[in-house]
């Protein structure tokens, strides 16, 4: 039974160091967030389509798909900015 540790091992080495919240990491994820939103809003060709937000002017015009896909993109975005800024000794 000693296979599987064997096996698992190399795996569990590339996984990286966790990152410990703090507000400078918040700031981060905020401001790749904004990027991913004016990406979309220079890119979307329909913003508005599908259902409905309750306040527009908060939500830049889009809909609900387009705003779940920008904030998406801005999350992916800010995991990769959050590693390597912690990796280089940034955060």
């Amino acid at each position: 039974m000693t296979v599987i540790p064997t096996l698992i091992s190399p795996v569990l080495a590339l996984t990286p160091a966790v990152v410990t919240w703090t507000p400078k990491v918040g700031l981060v994820m905020i401001l790749c967030n904004v990027i991913a939103i004016a990406i979309g809003k220079a890119t979307i060709k329909y913003p508005n389509e599908g259902l409905a937000l309750p306040n527009n002017s908060f939500f830049g015009g889009f809909g609900h798909g387009a705003l779940l896909a920008t904030t998406s993109l801005g999350h992916i975005i800010g995991i990769g900015a959050i590693q390597g800024l912690a990796a280089s000794g940034v955060l």
